[in-house]
């Protein structure tokens, strides 16, 4: 999956983008239960791998279910 679109997945999650400097990263932010998840995502990338995907939605708390829900 490219960062593109990775990051449109990101904001069903209601994940937004806080800061971004150049193109090489961007940090999300997301809420939940009142507690704040922030997390880096590479840009600008064609494809990312699997593992860092899975990396990135743990460090902005989502569920498995939310994620079923999104992919949808």
């Amino acid at each position: 999956m490219s960062s593109k679109k990775f990051s449109r997945l990101l904001a069903l999650g209601n994940a937004k983008i806080v800061r971004q400097r150049g193109a090489s990263h961007a940090v999300f932010e997301r809420e939940k239960a009142g507690r704040v998840y922030r997390a880096p995502v590479i840009m600008a990338k064609s494809e990312l791998s699997s593992v860092y995907m899975k990396l990135v939605l743990h460090q902005l708390g989502f569920s498995d279910e939310e994620l079923d829900a999104i992919l949808e």
